[in-house]
């Protein structure tokens, strides 16, 4: 692991299995990239380390939140409503399971 690696630990590597993963995110694009990839994999399931989620919580990743522009996943309009930011259309579907479930509501 690279001296970079260790000082940004909420980077997480996993989010890259097509590419090697990036030491660092220096660009714009760089960082709405790792939230398009933080997620697709939450939304399959895959949930992000603590130290991630409140990295994308804070301030500076607001306009990249609102950059994305994930419309048809569930994470990206929870890391909207994180971010104080519009209500945006939600373009997906949610299983009856979910959709269903009276528990719903406390979440």
């Amino acid at each position: 692991m690279s001296e970079t690696r260790e000082a940004l630990p909420w980077l997480d590597g996993s989010l890259y299995p097509d590419v090697e993963p990036p030491d660092e995110l220096t660009t714009f694009e760089e960082r709405v990239d790792f939230v398009a990839r933080l997620c697709g994999a939450w939304d399959f399931g895959i949930l992000p380390d603590m130290v991630t989620v409140r990295e994308v919580q804070r301030r500076e990743w607001r306009d990249v939140v609102d950059a994305c522009q994930l419309l048809a996943s569930p994470t990206y309009h929870l890391l909207r409503t994180w971010h104080n930011l519009p209500e945006a259309p939600f373009l997906g579907t949610i299983s009856a399971e979910i959709r269903e479930d009276e528990s719903l509501c406390c979440v």
